[in-house]
């Protein structure tokens, strides 16, 4: 039986080399055009966490226009539960791994989570928007509607916070309550208002400009029900354990919102240009004195 040498082409040589040559010209053609699904990975992230500068409050309010964090206090005097995570969470995108490998910029409906990160990223920065015809530069009431709007890092495209009643088809993933999502659209779905946190000036506060990096309930219109992060109910994504942000009331027995439904509006601080006012050290109520400048030098 005759052997043959290692330079003797056998087979259908030709169309395999054929089909070789047209991958690496494939291939390319679409790295030059960025449609390599690594580029389109890379593209996605480097928007998502594209660091973004809060607005500065000058005058301590929250204002038409302002790009802010909403932002859920720690829970750490909360000892019902010992598993729940007890640092603060910022209300963020939601993206799970077949979306990321899927699409190049970010699709309505679109869900949202709330993680550990407290820094000022393209995923998780809001920014306040007008849907009565407030003014850019006003600052928002307590009673009033607004919107909360995200362009997840991306210039040509925002998505806003929306949410409905509960159906048989429509609900929260892992509580089955009342869920929160991102669309595309302006509608009587994406109104929300701030209330004061203390039930029993709630009226009195009624039309007062609203404070930030303050705690207040953030209550959606059409169904009455507010914003809130139980913590005991988290799901996997494709950036890790992140925790399931619903729409549902939570009284304690005095008919007031437990922390679950806390909130802050964060914006940015003004000798920090990467900073946000969570950062900022509390100031000492009377001050430093002389030996204790000189102890913490």
């Amino acid at each position: 039986m005759a052997a043959y040498r290692p330079g003797v082409l056998i087979g259908n040589w030709k169309e395999d080399a054929s089909l070789e040559e047209d991958r690496l010209r494939d291939f390319m053609h679409k790295r030059e055009r960025g449609e390599l699904l690594i580029q389109k990975i890379k593209k996605l992230q480097d928007n998502l966490f594209k660091k973004i500068r809060l607005s500065v409050s000058k005058d301590g309010f929250v204002h038409y226009g302002d790009t802010v964090m909403l932002l859920n206090p720690d829970d750490k005097s909360s000892v019902e539960n010992r598993p729940r995570v007890c640092s603060s969470l910022t209300l963020a995108i939601n993206l799970d791994e077949i979306t990321v490998h899927s699409v190049e910029s970010l699709q309505a409906p679109r869900g949202v989570s709330a993680v550990e990160s407290a820094d000022p990223v393209g995923r998780n920065t809001f920014c306040i928007l007008s849907v009565d015809g407030g003014t850019i530069g006003e600052p928002i009431r307590f009673g009033q509607n607004f919107g909360l709007g995200t362009t997840g890092g991306f210039s040509d495209q925002m998505l806003y916070l929306a949410s409905d009643h509960k159906s048989f088809i429509r609900f929260a993933k892992k509580s089955y309550l009342q869920q929160v999502f991102l669309t595309d659209e302006l509608s009587y779905l994406t109104c929300w208002q701030a209330t004061f946190l203390d039930p029993q000036l709630r009226l009195e506060y009624e039309g007062f400009p609203v404070p930030a990096n303050s705690k207040m309930i953030i209550t959606h219109c059409h169904t009455n029900r507010s914003l809130a992060v139980p913590r005991n109910f988290w799901t996997w994504s494709y950036f890790g354990k992140e925790y399931e942000v619903i729409c549902h009331t939570y009284l304690d027995s005095h008919k007031a919102e437990e922390d679950k439904n806390y909130w802050v509006i964060v914006t940015g601080n003004p000798s920090d240009e990467d900073g946000t006012m969570i950062d900022r050290p509390t100031p000492h109520p009377g001050g430093i004195r002389k030996n204790e400048f000189y102890e913490e030098m």
